[in-house]
């Protein structure tokens, strides 16, 4: 779900929201350990923090609509996209809602300290192979050319003869290593010290991955599943308490973080403003799709991305408007979904191309093979194509609502 409001001072420690079909958008300030004091942010930290959380929310969306359209015209099976049809959007919401109230009950009966610590484990190993997806074709342009790319491959199979089947058949080259060797990195920096930068480094990464592997098949899905998360996320926000006790009880870096305190504090700093990356990921495959939709129509224009992309910053900065003008939490999706679905429609019957817009089919782009988001991916090929099957395991089974609603305030 989605909603800005204030978080603990111990932010690794104050839950977050979980990364699925929900999203959030977690606010500013935090309550002191006592949890009775509370922190004022300065008007010029307050700037920094919403103008450093923006800024993050549209590197993934941008640059991730354009990897998905090299990603469509993908002619690799392992490294298509996932495929979400107008039925998963449709079921999206409610498998979301069982995900969450069932996690409300497990927090409730099991220790939260075993459970945080089994998915900080998953997020590590999720967190890596997202990152060094991410690192990976910047690395392959600044790789000397001068140095031998070596192949590698690791086999694991099960059987015999013609019944010999590949469990893992992981193949990577010298670049990829030493992507996966950075982002381990990362991934050990971020388990020993829960530091914000690393948290936000795996966070992108989950962001940009999400909008470029998991794409919607036509408009007419993207606004089902909008519409349905759009009642999703005002529900659990405003119509009761479980949202607010699982954001408590869950750590994951599946959100992304500024503290507020930065001028003061430096690196220090523990105030955070927070969005969750629901809130990116969400609008951000349907601006992606319409990308996908300007490509097709072959004018050498991007007039519905662009238009979309306008939209989602009006609709965050609305967010945050409303958020410290009335001093209470709010559901982004409240205002990102009526901005990311009504600027480009708007625009489509001007041009007189609605029509045109709603009979567009994105899996016109793929080959026909491509995997649906109800199936489960296959663990081969490339780093590439394993963080996109885990990213779309995780997308499509961990409806965790990423969210962190504590104490009301602004974003």
């Amino acid at each position: 779900m989605s909603e800005v409001e204030q978080a603990p001072a111990s932010a690794p420690q104050a839950a977050a929201a979980l990364l699925d079909a929900l999203n959030t958008t977690d606010s500013n300030g935090t309550d002191a350990v006592n949890a009775t004091a509370k922190f004022v942010a300065t008007p010029e930290g307050t700037a920094l923090a919403y103008g450093s959380l923006v800024l993050m929310a549209l590197v993934p969306i941008f640059f991730g609509a354009l990897r998905s359209v090299a990603c469509s015209k993908s002619k690799n099976a392992s490294d298509m996209p996932e495929t979400i049809t107008s039925r998963d959007a449709a079921r999206f919401p409610i498998v979301a809602s069982c995900t969450l109230f069932g996690l409300y009950l497990f927090f409730k009966v099991f220790s939260q300290e075993y459970i945080n610590l089994l998915l900080s484990v998953y997020f590590f190993m999720l967190g890596v192979l997202a990152l060094s997806h991410t690192m990976s074709p910047l690395l392959s342009r600044i790789f000397p050319a001068s140095l031998p790319i070596k192949q590698y491959q690791l086999l694991f199979t099960q059987g015999t003869g013609e019944a010999k089947e590949d469990i893992i058949n992981y193949e990577f080259d010298t670049n990829n290593l030493v992507c996966l060797l950075a982002s381990s990195v990362v991934g050990v920096w971020y388990l020993l010290k829960k530091h914000w930068i690393a948290n936000n480094l795996f966070g992108l990464a989950f962001a940009l991955n999400g909008v470029e592997l998991l794409h919607l098949n036509n408009v007419s899905t993207g606004c089902i599943l909008l519409g349905g998360l759009f009642v999703y996320d005002v529900f659990w926000v405003f119509g009761t308490n479980v949202m607010v006790t699982v954001a408590k009880s869950f750590e994951a870096p599946i959100k992304l973080v500024f503290p507020q305190d930065l001028l003061e504090k430096g690196m220090d700093a523990s105030n955070f403003a927070m969005l969750g990356l629901g809130d990116i990921v969400i609008p951000g495959i349907f601006i992606a799709l319409l990308l996908r939709f300007d490509v097709s129509l072959k004018k050498n224009s991007r007039t519905y991305f662009y238009s979309s992309f306008l939209a989602y910053i009006f609709g965050l900065g609305l967010t945050i408007f409303v958020m410290h003008t009335f001093k209470h939490a709010q559901p982004a999706l409240l205002y990102l979904v009526p901005a990311c679905v009504g600027f480009p429609v708007v625009v489509a019957l001007f041009k007189g191309e609605l029509t045109e817009m709603f009979s567009y089919e994105s899996s016109e782009d793929v080959l026909p093979a491509s995997p649906r988001l109800t199936s489960f991916p296959t663990v081969s090929g490339s780093p590439a194509s394993l963080a996109t099957s885990m990213d779309a395991v995780s997308m499509a089974t961990d409806s965790f609502p990423r969210q962190r609603r504590l104490q009301h305030t602004s974003l």
